[in-house]
């Protein structure tokens, strides 16, 4: 068994697919009309076009508003993504004007940063610290 896909709630497909691509830099794979409002609206690592998609999921669900909203007032991450160098990636997106509710952090094994999606989410991007 593998992860095939996972989702974020997303206030605006448009939106998200812009940042998502424009910013954090994942590619679009698929684009299916659902209903007039909806898509079925994936993206992928640059590296990883096979890989495990991720679902821009529209936060229409009369549960996904208020669920979102906790997370974001604790603080709390939707998700989490990986980069190899947290400081240059923090420094890219900020030059993209993304937002961060945390700078890059040591916390032990990882190095984190949190970031706002725009589209009601935290994110959170880590680093794997070397062993040893």
């Amino acid at each position: 068994m593998k992860i095939y896909v996972t989702s974020v709630y997303v206030d605006d497909q448009n939106k998200a697919l812009d940042f998502y691509t424009s910013k954090l830099g994942f590619i679009k794979k698929n684009d299916i009309p659902v209903d007039d409002d909806n898509r079925w609206l994936t993206v992928v690592g640059p590296d990883a076009a096979d890989g495990v998609e991720l679902l821009l999921e529209p936060s229409g669900h009369p549960a996904t508003k208020p669920f979102k909203e906790a997370l974001v007032a604790d603080g709390i991450p939707l998700t989490s993504f990986q980069v190899n160098d947290i400081e240059a990636e923090h420094r890219r997106l900020t030059g993209l004007g993304v937002t961060f509710t945390m700078p890059p952090t040591d916390a032990g094994p990882v190095k984190m940063a949190v970031l706002d999606d725009t589209c009601g989410n935290l994110i959170q991007i880590v680093e794997m610290k070397a062993a040893g």
